[in-house]
């Protein structure tokens, strides 16, 4: 059964069906790095990152490229207010970036392109677009898309044709629906710039935001590829002028799949600095909650409703992660003599789910239940070695889709705690067992349950 996603370009679900058999080529939309990326960011990496393992799991091979802009209003406004380079600042941020990624066990793009090591060949598709009669250059050396030249504009934002106004101009990289109009391919140096501008046929200056995304994917991906993603908030202006432009250079479809993700909110509001409700990555790491936590909740919720995210969700995620741990513990200790029934694993449930759209809570729900019964089997010794083998594999197997079982398993108990479990090992062979049962009381005040079985002390979290 193949996958099908819901195409924002026509509005309903679609398979996905490559355009090179088992090879899926995949551009996402990276960040901006003037700051530090917040959890609404997370939000649609993870779901990018979840559309990609589910496509590796398919079988399929996944080309997959994800841009850094490193050089816009943004990144430039950043360095003058913190009176840095913005090389300095774009790698600084770049860097923390790429530390959160790996913190969420968001498996890494096969190219992590930067804008600035691509204009060149900015500069080359823009002068394509003066031949074609599709951009045009201001007095002050500014190169102009002309949106009138290019009548399926709108598609993607589902713009009234009537809403544009052809022939008037916005510089700004993103601004708001109401002001579509002609955008910025090149914009002409000027004193608050500093130092950021590079050559061109029409003076100095440096590329808009969208001819970089263009650019960069078709470079790796070539001129039709397969799917695009990013967040809503991508849709327009800046993924509707990607396909303009890069229709009007190839005269190709550019990307079959336009595949966005919805905002995150939090305890129901949106995000914001002045709600004081505005977290990143680190600031929810400070609260002491798993990162695997925080990996399943920006998971459980299908990519296209709103996410309200909660500390409480986070801790009820982590429950439902040590209750999957519980499990692989328990079928590890299914002794290789035992017999018993047999449970098929849930594969064709988990997979019928997740070819929906991404189904995702169809597919932890499936798994649960497969995990309710086998615990229930298990608590009656009535589950056969083999079944409890396979499924093992079965839950590793998931696991390579949603990230959260066996990642930071082993990094779970700190040396602290290590040393406290041994030295109450200690006190019971010496039968010392005020010492013991004080130690456990320690480690249950921080969230570790002891648990003593006829092959040694096991552990879990509480």
């Amino acid at each position: 059964m193949p996958l099908k996603v819901f195409n924002t370009l026509s509005r309903k679900l679609e398979a996905i069906r490559p355009i090179n058999p088992k090879e899926i080529r995949m551009y996402t939309c990276g960040p901006t790095v003037y700051d530090t990326a917040h959890i609404g960011n997370m939000r649609t990496f993870m779901f990018e990152d979840l559309l990609k393992r589910y496509l590796l799991y398919k079988g399929f091979q996944v080309l997959h490229v994800m841009n850094i802009t490193d050089v816009d209003d943004r990144t430039i406004e950043r360095a003058q207010t913190e009176n840095q380079s913005r090389e300095d600042i774009t790698d600084q941020y770049t860097r923390l970036f790429l530390e959160d990624m790996e913190t969420l066990n968001i498996l890494p793009a096969d190219h992590l392109p930067r804008a600035t090591e691509f204009i060149p060949q900015m500069v080359e598709s823009i002068k394509i677009l003066i031949e074609k009669r599709h951009a045009y250059q201001t007095d002050e050396g500014s190169i102009y898309f002309d949106v009138s030249s290019y009548p399926d504009y709108g598609c993607l934002a589902r713009l009234d044709a009537e809403e544009l106004r052809p022939g008037e101009r916005v510089a700004d990289d993103s601004y708001e629906k109401e002001e579509a109009r002609d955008f910025a391919l090149w914009k002409a140096h000027k004193p608050s710039d500093g130092d950021n501008a590079w050559p061109s046929p029409w003076g100095k200056g440096r590329p808009g935001w969208h001819i970089e995304c263009s650019v960069m994917s078709t470079h790796f991906l070539g001129e039709h590829f397969d799917i695009h993603c990013g967040g809503v908030d991508n849709i327009f202006p800046h993924h509707e002028n990607e396909i303009a432009q890069s229709k009007c250079l190839s005269d190709t479809p550019f990307a079959n799949l336009w595949i966005h993700g919805e905002h995150l909110i939090v305890d129901g509001r949106k995000m914001s600095k002045s709600l004081g409700n505005y977290y990143t990555l680190r600031d929810i790491l400070d609260e002491k909650l798993p990162p695997e936590a925080v990996r399943y909740t920006l998971l459980a919720t299908n990519y296209r409703q709103k996410l309200n995210f909660t500390f409480e969700k986070v801790r009820e995620s982590q429950k439902a992660i040590n209750r999957l741990r519980e499990l692989a513990r328990r079928l590890e200790a299914v002794p290789s003599s035992q017999e018993g029934s047999d449970m098929e694993p849930p594969d064709r449930a988990v997979e019928i789910s997740l070819d929906d759209d991404l189904n995702i809570a169809g597919a932890l729900g499936a798994i649960f239940s497969w995990a309710k019964d086998l615990f229930s089997y298990m608590d009656n010794d009535n589950l056969s070695y083999a079944s409890a083998q396979t499924s093992l594999k079965a839950l590793r197997r998931y696991d390579t889709i949603f990230g959260v079982v066996y990642f930071n398993l082993e990094s779970d108990l700190e040396q602290e705690l290590k040393a406290l479990i041994m030295a109450r090992e200690q006190a019971r062979q010496a039968h010392d067992w005020e010492k013991a049962d004080a130690i456990r009381e320690e480690l249950r005040s921080k969230g570790i349950i002891i648990e003593d079985t006829p092959t040694g002390t096991v552990w879990k979290k509480g």
